[in-house]
């Protein structure tokens, strides 16, 4: 979208009636990928921040409550369908621990979704994360030094995730496989 069109949706009261219907229905059926489609464009318009921040708490807690019941049903999550909207809220609210510098709380989250994440690629990932709070990294130095800006992910399903590095992540998780080790030894308290 050129700047004209946002402006134009931004203005275009039958767009914003139809946001605002879509994010009433969406918070009442408890649909987090409607509210995920509110949010996103709301971001991109720059709208309300005060609605912005309800959706997002919205997703949050629908989110908590169903990854509860799959790991109490003693499943694990996948990137497919609506789960995957269920592991993108888990980790952005990571994400924006770490970006508060809170890495002890952003660590436990990214090390209880790693544990409940049926998806290898996405898993290495999570890994070198845990590596990097482990250290108390701060999140820009991580994009510094580490994230390979310039990647695209080669799957839609990773675009909402920190998947490209500058380095071999096998090589990467293998010459820190016993600092790995004992990240989850200290962090295995919370699967129980």
């Amino acid at each position: 979208m050129n700047q004209s069109e946002l402006n134009e949706a931004r203005s275009n009261p039958d767009f914003l009636e139809y946001l605002e219907k879509t994010r009433v229905d969406a918070i009442s059926s408890k649909n987090i990928e409607a509210l995920y489609e509110v949010l996103d464009t709301m971001l991109i318009l720059d709208l309300d921040e005060a609605k912005i921040n309800s959706i997002y708490e919205h997703i949050l807690s629908i989110s908590f409550d169903e990854v509860q019941i799959i790991i109490d049903a003693g499943k694990k999550l996948s990137l497919d369908n609506h789960e995957l909207y269920l592991v993108r809220s888990f980790y952005e609210h990571a994400i924006e621990k770490w970006s508060n510098e809170q890495f002890d709380a952003a660590k436990e989250l990214l090390f209880v979704l790693c544990n409940i994440l049926e998806d290898e690629i996405l898993e290495k990932s999570l890994n070198v994360h845990l590596l990097a709070l482990a250290n108390n990294t701060t999140l820009d130095d991580f994009y510094e030094h580490k994230v390979d800006s310039s990647s695209v992910s080669s799957e839609e399903k990773y675009a909402y995730f920190i998947d490209a590095y500058n380095f071999n992540i096998d090589e990467y998780l293998e010459e820190n496989k016993i600092k790995l080790e004992k990240e989850y030894a200290s962090l295995k308290h919370l699967l129980d």
